[in-house]
């Protein structure tokens, strides 16, 4: 019964009915290759906790099986005989083995005891399973859709964010300057808010049908219902930035045609003038958005549509060599770029993030925002960066304490700059980095190159060594460097789930097809070509991730792919043959800067890259 009592931990994900049978087969020894001790002999053991099981990163007890990464069994910590049963002797306090029914049992007991992890293993690798390589070719004989979309993993509304949120109900969602926000709070809010938006449009089937939605809050719970109440309403967000100019945001609300634009109290003044000229609807965000009671969701449910190649959202590019440009995503593009974070990152619903970035760029929209609300976590949001509330929200012991952090590396060294003010004393040093290297799972930079200094600086003062990752408004995140592996300085990974990637040029030989293939690569292996080693080519991006379109740009659209779907980065590159391999950046007209390199792991390839361009 001991035994049983120490497992009950790792079977609460099991039937209850199981769970009350192991409990009447309490006399079930400890191992089938051991005699059950007494009680009085059996003391506590100390175990090892797999990645995914609950309360692994502080290290406590309650499974009492020790995994391997890979899940293998290992033995139990404290257990000299469990990893060789063989030297296992019988005491004089023990009893013989076990009958060949107990033995039996147990092992149909155990399998069923691990099966929801092996199931929930299974659908994570389903939702990013890139396929073979053939596959997105043969998609655009399906007829709908653009060349290069990639179909859907499912087909369900669960391809939602939001609808995911009324399985979370009452966990804590965000965390911002207006106090604390339930998932259900956030559902029934943006609920409320979809009907005003469709009364105002005068939509009596709830339905935009991809109409633009212009929203401009502030880093609050207001962007997530805004944004979440225009996909309710089949509409298309188009966040915009408090800090740009009046001309800059007429812009971007002209361009996108919106329909209606959503504004937070704070900034209707400075929207007035604008949407007045432009002749567009001003709905401001009512209080309710900030302090509404939850309501029941089965009172206004939401229409079915197929959501997957419906759009979601458009953000705007930088506009380095030109007027900045609308990148459509569908609802599906997002969901791939989110569920393969999730999985390399590991994101849990007992994460918490916080959140310093701006609202109008694919990091702070999607990889700090929509990533922990797709899992349950919980997303504390500061009005704008301060480098002494980050650095005080990292040393809080209060609810609910941050584990993960993601920023760009100015704020890392402005971060850095505010430590080296205040926190001189070497005992408080060490407080420090005891503090980041227990509490702080995760810390990520990205948006721009990661200078080697700031790197190791940073892992000097928290113990942390940065993870980079890369990604372009077009694509979503394509790279990421490992969780848990070793990180190469001056790299940013290999490829997210689903993601493929080609090193080509220009076929001169015009034998029908449009380039030449150097190296091609994804998740898990590269091939190269004999021969092709020391040419340059161009970087090319393929996946699930890349968006629909330049919005209203069809010309744009059609010259950044080639014939057959794949992406065209603008980065130049060589591939070299040396044992620690280089794709070294060529001279280019584009603003996509980026150096990639190459590193042999194995009998493959795995590539890197280095972007120097905010997205």
């Amino acid at each position: 019964m001991f035994w049983l009592k120490k497992q009950s931990d790792a079977l609460q994900t099991c039937e209850p009915a199981l769970f009350a049978s192991l409990l009447y087969f309490r006399q079930v020894p400890r191992s089938p290759r051991l005699g059950t001790c007494s009680r009085a002999e059996a003391s506590p053991v100390s175990v090892l906790r797999s990645p995914e099981s609950p309360g692994s990163a502080a290290g406590g007890e309650g499974t009492q099986t020790a995994l391997e990464p890979g899940g293998g069994r290992v033995g139990v910590r404290g257990d000299p005989t469990a990893e060789n049963p063989s030297n296992f002797t019988a005491g004089p306090s023990c009893t013989p083995p076990p009958s060949v029914f107990t033995l039996v049992y147990r092992h149909l007991a155990s399998a069923a005891a691990t099966l929801p992890r092996v199931v929930m293993s299974l659908r994570r690798l389903a939702w990013a399973w890139p396929g073979p390589c053939w596959w997105p070719d043969l998609r655009r004989c399906r007829g709908r859709g653009a060349l290069h979309t990639a179909p859907a993993a499912r087909s369900d509304s669960s391809t939602l964010g939001f609808r995911r949120a009324l399985g979370f109900g009452d966990r804590i969602a965000l965390v911002d300057q207006h106090g604390s926000h339930t998932y259900k709070d956030l559902y029934s809010r943006s609920l409320c808010l979809s009907r005003e938006i469709c009364r105002l449009r005068g939509c009596a089937d709830r339905d935009l049908r991809e109409e633009r939605v212009s929203l401009l809050c502030s880093n609050d719970v207001s962007f997530v219902v805004a944004q979440w109440a225009t996909w309710m309403s089949g509409g298309i967000a188009v966040p915009l930035c408090r800090k740009h100019p009046q001309a800059q945001l007429e812009y971007f609300i002209r361009d996108s045609r919106s329909s209606v634009v959503l504004a937070g109290p704070e900034h209707v003044e400075l929207l007035s003038p604008v949407v007045q000229k432009l002749g567009v609807p001003l709905l401001p965000l009512p209080p309710a958005v900030y302090h509404g009671a939850a309501e029941d969701p089965g009172e206004g449910r939401l229409p079915e549509w197929d959501w997957r190649d419906r759009g979601a959202m458009i953000i705007y590019t930088s506009g380095t060599t030109g007027r900045p440009k609308g990148v459509l995503s569908t609802h599906q593009n997002i969901r791939a770029v989110v569920t393969g974070l999730v999985r390399k990152w590991a994101w849990t619903k007992d994460d918490v993030i916080l959140h310093v970035l701006p609202l109008h760029h694919v990091h702070g929209v999607v990889n700090k925002l929509l990533c922990p609300l797709w899992v349950g976590a919980t997303c504390v949001m500061l009005p704008e960066f301060s480098a002494q509330l980050v650095w005080e929200k990292f040393l809080s012991s209060d609810t609910p304490r941050i584990n993960v952090f993601m920023a760009v590396p100015t704020i890392y060294s402005k971060l850095m700059d505010y430590y080296d003010k205040h926190f001189t004393h070497p005992h408080v040093q060490d407080f420090v980095r005891a503090v980041c290297e227990e509490k702080i799972r995760l810390m990520v930079s990205g948006s721009a190159a990661l200078p080697l200094p700031v790197l190791e600086k940073w892992k000097g003062i928290t113990g942390h060594t940065l993870l980079e990752r890369y990604g372009m408004t077009e694509i979503g995140m394509a790279l990421s460097n490992p969780l848990t592996a070793a990180r190469l300085p001056g790299s940013v990974g290999t490829p997210l789930p689903g993601v493929e990637v080609r090193i080509v040029s220009e076929n001169l030989q015009k034998d029908g097809y449009p380039y030449v293939v150097h190296a091609e690569g994804n998740e898990e292996d590269t091939k190269v070509t004999p021969g092709f080693e020391e040419k340059e080519g161009e970087l090319l991006v393929r996946g699930p991730s890349v968006f629909r379109e330049y919005w209203d740009k069809p010309e744009e659209t059609k010259t950044a792919f080639t014939s057959d779907g794949w992406f065209k980065t603008g980065t130049g590159c060589t591939h070299g043959c040396s044992c620690i391999d280089s794709l070294r950046l060529c001279s280019h007209d584009t603003p996509a800067q980026q150096l990639v390199t190459a590193r042999r792991w194995g009998s493959g390839l795995s590539l890197f890259l280095i972007a120097c361009l905010y997205f």
